[in-house]
């Protein structure tokens, strides 16, 4: 969108499309201009597909992904350079009403902005990068499989690499001892080395199992071609669950070892994408737990049509119980709060809209339960009305990465549950989407992870209080200590790292060649 003009001592710009505005009579030769206007047409995505009636799921999905392009137009951006016969014969031509016209001063689609920032004069302005680094937990660790199987990994990104997430997966594909593989992919990269592995996975002779859902909203074409790649290469792929999208990120690796059978299991409040896990603020797990890795291969089970639903150990699962736990942790929160020791409940989602969970908090907040909650978008609870939600805060987060991690907290009485979850809590997460819940259960992770929801309550430079009126304030810090989350976050990490250098290098014995 942006053209450099040469052969000048500074950086002129100039867009494509006043290039085009400049010299439209010679694309229109014949024709008398009268003026020139920008617009963008943004068209209905929501396609409807009744997948019950669908005999072929992969067939239905492209030929929606076509239709999409054809949908009724649901907005026109224009400019303000356009001239009112323009607005009206477009307005008229798209059957829009007037509330549907938004009027753009500066650019159409500013995404070409990001074209900028790799403009060497202005290089200097970006941010400083802040490289991801080894995981704190496999500091020192020279064979993630003895890693995994002596601890549970905790995995926070994009502040800790999810470079060993995809190492594992690697290293299952080349591994003589792994027997198979099973994945959701909800969205992944374009270019992903995970799906390189579960190819390659395949070719090795491994049983690979794969569910790519295909219902990703504006992920189905990419979704539709990593489908038919898995199947060429021999794959066993899924394309998702009839009347639900599978949004649960789950990873189960079977490993024949010298004395038996092992699963390792990764499971994930983000997607499988290397890409955005550069980005988004996420949190993983590896664990050989057996209890959960007993769990996660019934839910692959399901998945696959080889068993019905199942008693599950840890795992909760949405639609089918999920609400209905989150309900029963709310209301023992109130059980076992008194006024010496008032309860504490500690969420943090992307978003709050299911009612039920929103009147289950009030109820908390009124039994004298405090109700703290990190929600970076949606909110659909007020806080701070008397009788009503006294009790419970609420602040937002928007920073350099985007939150994306679902926590939850209850204090119990002083026995302690933490768990992470891809799903929010919203009525299309808990009623119309497959989604785990699964709990922490090392100690070690679980005083982390309050640790981490902690700090971003005390955040006083990127957060924002909900108010009772709906309205948000910023939540500054006039004197005292600036806390920034994701600065805290990072800075500990590679504190944690540098101090574990230094140790290796002065206490690293030196051993001979075998």
């Amino acid at each position: 969108r942006f053209i450099r003009i040469p052969d000048t001592k500074e950086l002129s710009l100039v867009l494509l499309e006043d290039v085009i505005a400049d010299n439209v009579e010679l694309l229109c030769p014949t024709s008398h201009i009268t003026g020139v206007g920008y617009f963008r047409i943004t068209r209905d995505a929501d396609v409807s597909i009744q997948e019950d009636e669908a005999a072929d799921l992969l067939e239905t999905i492209e030929q929606a992904i076509i239709e999409r392009r054809r949908r009724s137009a649901i907005r026109l951006e224009i400019s303000d350079t356009a001239d009112a016969f323009q607005r009206n014969w477009l307005i008229d031509w798209l059957e829009l009403h007037e509330e549907d016209v938004y009027d753009i001063t500066p650019l159409l689609d500013a995404t070409c902005l990001h074209q900028l920032t790799s403009m060497d004069p202005l290089a200097n302005l970006k941010l400083p990068d802040w490289p991801p680094q080894q995981p704190i937990d496999l500091l020192d660790s020279e064979d993630l499989w003895q890693t995994i199987r002596e601890k549970d990994v905790l995995l926070f990104h994009p502040y800790e690499s999810f470079e060993s997430v995809v190492k594992l997966i690697q290293a299952a594909a080349d591994d003589p001892g792994v027997i198979a593989i099973k994945q959701t992919l909800y969205r992944t990269s374009s270019d992903s080395p995970i799906v390189k592995a579960l190819e390659k996975a395949t070719q090795n002779g491994k049983e690979v199992t794969v569910l790519v859902e295909l219902k990703a909203r504006f992920d189905e074409a990419q979704n539709v071609n990593w489908a038919k790649q898995l199947e060429d290469a021999g794959c066993h792929v899924i394309y998702g669950i009839a009347n639900l999208k599978t949004h649960a990120k789950a990873l189960l690796i079977v490993r024949r070892e010298e004395t038996r059978i092992r699963r390792y299991i990764h499971l994930a409040t983000g997607n499988y994408n290397d890409k955005t896990a550069k980005l988004y603020s996420d949190i993983g797990l590896f664990t050989c737990d057996n209890s959960i890795a007993l769990d996660v291969t019934a839910f692959f089970n399901l998945l696959t049509g080889t068993s019905e639903t199942v008693g599950w150990r840890e795992l909760t699962i949405a639609p089918t119980d999920m609400k209905q736990k989150f309900l029963d942790l709310i209301d023992r929160e109130i059980q076992t709060s008194s006024a010496d020791k008032p309860g504490l409940i500690m969420a943090k989602t992307n978003s709050l809209q299911d009612p039920v969970i929103c009147r289950a908090l009030f109820r908390a907040s009124q039994a004298g339960v405090k109700v703290m909650l990190n929600i970076r978008g949606i909110c659909c609870l007020r806080p701070g009305i008397k009788g009503v939600s006294d009790n419970i805060e609420v602040c937002s987060i928007v920073d350099r990465y985007l939150e994306h991690a679902r926590i939850f907290y209850f204090r119990n009485g002083g026995h302690e549950e933490v768990y992470l979850s891809s799903a929010d809590w919203m009525r299309r997460n808990l009623d119309r989407r497959l989604e785990l819940l699964f709990p922490i259960k090392d100690g070690r992770l679980k005083k982390r992870l309050i640790d981490i929801l902690t700090t971003y309550f005390m955040d006083n430079t990127q957060s924002e209080i909900l108010t009772s009126d709906g309205s948000y304030t910023p939540k500054r810090q006039k004197k005292g200590k600036i806390i920034r989350a994701q600065e805290s976050f990072y800075n500990v990490i590679c504190e944690v790292v540098k101090n574990n250098e230094q140790t290796s290098l002065r206490f690293r014995p030196m051993k001979s060649k075998p």
